[in-house]
């Protein structure tokens, strides 16, 4: 049976750091749209430095007007805009600084939080955040 051969086989991605200034651009224009942001990072391997082809994008949010359920809180963020496809944890100041103090006894959350301290960086961030307890040390 006869099969057709490809003469090149090429997958293509996004390279990190356009990656990177789109999450920034991004950012910056929900931001017009939601005072309540403050700031956007990434975590997993954007986070680290190491991603590569077929990485997601993970996103955490710091949103002062986050309410409802966690898991539906995404929801209101229009991620398909960005380059690729993403998790996103949208929390309040006071729930990300819960959940990085997060006890060794709850390990699900314990574990979220050594990844968070690990490998979180902050690519936007509003001015006025300055003063804030969330700090780009994590």
């Amino acid at each position: 049976m006869p099969v057709r051969l490809l003469t090149q086989s090429r997958l293509r991605w996004p390279e990190p750091h356009k990656v990177l200034a789109a999450v920034h651009a991004w950012a910056a224009e929900q931001a017009l749209r939601n005072d309540g942001l403050r700031k956007v990072g990434v975590f997993g391997s954007y986070g680290r430095g190491d991603a590569g082809v077929g990485s997601d994008l993970d996103l955490v949010l710091i949103d002062a007007n986050a309410s409802g359920p966690p898991r539906q809180r995404y929801r209101r963020w229009p991620f398909e805009q960005l380059p690729l496809s993403c998790d996103a944890l949208v929390l309040t100041e006071q729930e990300w600084d819960e959940l990085l103090a997060s006890p060794a006894t709850d390990c699900a959350a314990h574990a979220m939080a050594n990844a968070l301290h690990r490998d979180c960086r902050w690519v936007w961030c509003r001015a006025e955040v300055e003063g804030s307890t969330i700090t780009d040390d994590t």
